[in-house]
């Protein structure tokens, strides 16, 4: 309702065919796996950090920053099953002067495309944690395989307070594994609460989109609160901390 229109018109560029590309390959394990046997949300969204970090480490970059993700837009065509054998090839979709668009597909082994995926990343200093311009040995790699495409760093989701009478309200705990490195609560812990919801609602199944945006860190101890309409089927969700949106979820039918 709230989302759908943002949503449903972003566009998941193509490949170039040009540049640089990076392959790995994964097979999905038990503790990736609902239990019907298809890959959780959280799970595919562990596989997409881990490839972008393979693939950095592998360009040997100079880079000594890190990237924090800002959104991420996944289309799912098909979900990749318990012990099935995966591709994941990830590549730049388009750049900024502090942030790039990482693009991931993830295939079965005979190339059927089962996950797309587009990642907002934004480059910080990592003593600071505030936006740092990407350096130029990394925004050349990253411009020739995106054919020197521009992105914009603005969110896609609303961050206007959802109307008191369109929403549901729930809890939502966190747990000291939701946690990383940077002190954060980590991207792929936020997935978990869009499979909660799949898990109730076995009508919203793939082709499916889901997107998640991250507005402001949450950070251990905060008392987190979900803020949900699906009164239109579409999965709607802002996740507050008292008045404060700190992240916007969309889930819903593609076709």
């Amino acid at each position: 309702m709230a989302f759908r229109e943002a949503a449903v018109s972003f566009e998941m560029v193509p490949r170039s065919g040009a540049g640089r590309e990076f392959t790995a390959r994964r097979r999905v394990r038990l503790g990736d796996a609902t239990p019907n046997g298809r890959l959780r949300l959280d799970a595919a969204a562990r596989y997409l950090q881990d490839v972008s970090n393979d693939d950095t480490r592998d360009a040997a970059w100079s880079d000594g920053d890190w990237w924090v993700v800002r959104r991420t837009v996944l289309d799912v065509y098909r979900f990749p099953k318990y012990l099935e054998e995966i591709d994941l090839t990830t590549w730049c979709g388009g750049i900024g002067s502090r942030w790039a668009e990482r693009r991931t597909q993830v295939t079965a082994l005979d190339g059927e495309v089962l996950l797309d995926a587009a990642a907002l990343w934004v480059h910080v200093d990592s003593e600071t944690l505030m936006p740092s311009r990407v350096p130029d040995d990394v925004e050349a790699t990253l411009t020739s395989s995106s054919g020197g495409r521009e992105v914009g760093a603005k969110l896609l989701l609303k961050t206007k307070l959802f109307a008191e009478v369109d929403y549901t309200q729930l809890p939502w705990s966190l747990r000291f594994t939701d946690f990383d490195v940077v002190k954060h609560m980590n991207n792929a812990s936020y997935w978990e609460i869009i499979e909660e919801h799949l898990a109730a609602h076995s009508e919203l199944r793939e082709p499916l989109r889901a997107i998640v945006e991250h507005i402001v860190q949450v950070e251990p101890g905060q008392q987190l609160v979900r803020r949900i309409d699906s009164s239109n089927g579409d999965f709607d969700l802002q996740l507050m901390v008292g008045t404060t949106i700190h992240a916007a979820m969309w889930c819903g039918k593609t076709a």
